[in-house]
């Protein structure tokens, strides 16, 4: 069976874009969306067993410099109470296993146009914060950091979380268009550091509340970025190197070292401008 240079990469991208992506959130806080919490001081993966495994649904989990947990959960549709149970049910197990606070934001694309409701069962009753997407021009803040970027001046923490958060807001371009924007957008910014957290968060995201396959496509974009060229490079083990390394200088032609290898042309292009291979 062959193994594709996409499934390597997918094998272990979490850790890498988990350690990109936990230094853009360090220390940022959610004001700018009205949201007051310590502020953040990792991304963390809680490794919890889903509740319900379903489409438009998904859980980011940072710690707070307080030790509380900050439970971000995504959604592309407004289900209510539905929802509401799910992320309930995901904090009462976090609280269960770690014994700390969590601290719910439910975070709604601009698809959703009103705040659902508590949920009350009684003796318990959840309410977690809400953001609506929808109260942001995406088309506004898309143009100012743009305009940042191209100007050379630095983000605020304000602008790279919006930057990650583009794609979920009201704007004129569909929402697996704009990720994509935003990842490029992001490869310009011209501090390195801050460049990949920003590629980092903006894909880790974006997966969360895409498709498999619109997700799949996005990996073809983040491939092409600093970042993507250090995953490719980390994805691809050592003994496929060498058999590039000497396939190439051999004058073997790339699409025979494809077949042989599994990894794809365009991604054999790159390791021969890595190993600077004629």
């Amino acid at each position: 069976m062959r193994i594709t240079l996409e499934a390597k990469i997918t094998k272990h991208v979490n850790d890498v874009i988990q350690k990109y992506a936990s230094g853009l959130f360090r220390n940022a806080t959610l004001e700018f969306y009205g949201i007051k919490t310590a502020p953040i001081k990792e991304l963390i993966n809680p490794e919890l067993p889903k509740v319900e495994v379903r489409s438009g649904a998904t859980d980011v989990v940072f710690l707070l410099m307080d030790d509380d947990y900050l439970h971000f959960a995504f959604e592309t549709g407004h289900s209510g109470k539905n929802t509401l149970i799910r992320c309930a049910s995901y904090d009462l197990r976090l609280f269960e296993r770690d014994n700390r606070i969590v601290h719910t934001v439910l975070i709604y694309s601009a698809d959703v146009k009103s705040k659902p409701k508590g949920l009350n069962t009684g003796t318990l009753a959840y309410n977690p914060d809400v953001i609506l997407m929808g109260d942001y021009d995406g088309n506004s803040i898309f143009t100012t950091l743009e305009n940042k970027i191209k100007a050379g001046n630095e983000l605020s923490d304000v602008d790279m979380l919006n930057l990650v958060l583009l794609p979920l807001m009201k704007h004129t371009i569909p929402r697996k268009e704009l990720a994509a924007k935003s990842i490029k957008l992001a490869q310009a910014i011209p501090d390195a550091t801050k460049r990949n957290a920003c590629i980092a968060a903006a894909f880790a995201f974006a997966s969360k509340y895409l498709n498999e396959d619109e997700t799949k496509r996005l990996l073809e974009v983040l491939k092409m970025t600093d970042l993507g060229v250090m995953l490719v490079m980390d994805a691809v083990n050592e003994r496929d190197i060498e058999i590039v390394k000497n396939s190439l200088n051999e004058g073997i032609p790339i699409r025979s070292i494809s077949r042989i290898t599994g990894i794809d042309e365009a991604t054999i292009r790159r390791l021969q401008a890595e190993l600077d291979i004629e």
